[in-house]
Parts: C-alpha cells; sequence; structure tokens
C-alpha cells in the first residue's frame, strides 16, 4: 500500500488517462470514523503513505477518493499498527453496511462525475439516511 503511486506507470503510459477524470482511489482514513466514506476530488495526502506515493509519481493531488472510516486510532496506539490490525466482526459488520451505498457512488463517479457524485454520497449524519 506504501508504494501505490507503482502500479500507475501502464496508466500513465495511455495517452487518454486523466488521472483527475478517469482514476478513483479507495483508502482507509481514520480521520473518519468507522462506518462512514467521503468522497473528494482532490487534497494533501494527509499523512497517508499511500496517497503520498501516488501524489509523488503523479505529481498531481488532482485524483478522486474513496475515503472508507477506519477510526478513530485509540489513544496511545500508533496509527499504522492500528490500520494494519484486523478488524472485530463488528467493524466488519459496519463496513459491510457501507458497500451498497459505497459501489452506488462508484456507479455515480463512472456516469457523472466526482462532483455530482460528492454532491449525492457526502452528507451529514448515518450512511444509510
Amino acid at each position: 500500500m506504501n508504494r501505490s503511486g507503482a502500479a500507475l506507470g501502464p496508466l500513465l503510459s495511455e495517452e487518454q488517462f486523466d488521472c483527475s477524470r478517469d482514476m478513483l482511489v479507495v483508502v482507509d482514513d481514520f480521520a473518519l470514523p468507522l462506518g462512514r466514506f467521503r468522497l473528494r476530488a482532490r487534497g494533501s495526502a494527509g499523512g497517508h503513505n499511500g496517497l503520498r506515493s501516488i501524489e509523488d509519481r503523479l505529481g498531481s493531488q488532482d485524483y478522486a477518493r474513496l475515503r472508507i472510516g477506519v477510526g478513530p486510532v485509540p489513544n496511545g496506539e500508533d496509527p499504522a499498527d492500528f490500520v494494519l490490525s484486523p478488524f472485530a466482526q463488528s467493524e466488519i459488520d459496519a463496513v459491510a453496511e457501507l458497500l451498497p451505498t459505497m459501489a452506488d457512488a462508484v456507479e455515480c463517479w463512472i456516469a457523472e462525475g466526482i462532483e455530482i457524485a460528492m454532491n449525492q454520497f457526502n452528507r451529514q449524519g448515518p450512511q444509510s439516511d
């Protein structure tokens, strides 16, 4: 995951590829609570090594992301250890509940673009509302 940018080589050699239009990166995010997700059109890596690798490879922060909440990190726990630890069954269930809505969000991104998908799926409160 920390070297995600290396996987972009074949895409970047495609003349038609536009990372700001054609790429959606799915990433864990401990700044979001478990059971939430957010779409973003661009932005900094925010300390996420996988996103930093992608930004370094692209030379840009202009690519869409689907951030899936896994947080918060418990007090005193190393964030890297936290995100690499296995989910408890209740956490698996919480993420599984998001899958249909996240799939709809990805389909919307494909059909309508990131701005419309963000407007439709990024909202306050539980994602299932």
